[in-house]
């Protein structure tokens, strides 16, 4: 999907209020979250290059947020093979 941020996903699928945000940019695809219930949360936190979140999905320890399913890498990629 697309909007005037750009290409997006549902990383949650059951909370259509989230949407992660995906580029290519030099060789790496990149990630920013943004949610309907935190107008903060754009700003605050920017793109996210995919080797921090394979750092992060390394240190993942089983709680309530696995970085690995919510920044989707073969989502992204779909996406941006698609947008082209």
């Amino acid at each position: 999907m697309k909007d005037e941020r750009g290409l997006y996903y549902h990383p949650f699928p059951q909370n259509k209020r989230v949407r992660m945000y995906v580029r290519k940019d030099e060789g790496t695809i990149w990630f920013r979250l943004w949610s309907t219930d935190d107008e903060k949360l754009w700003e605050e936190h920017g793109w996210v290059p995919y080797e921090a979140v394979e750092q992060a999905t390394a240190m993942y320890e089983g709680k309530n947020f696995d970085p690995g399913r919510a920044y989707d890498i073969e989502v992204a990629r779909m996406l941006l093979k698609v947008e082209g």
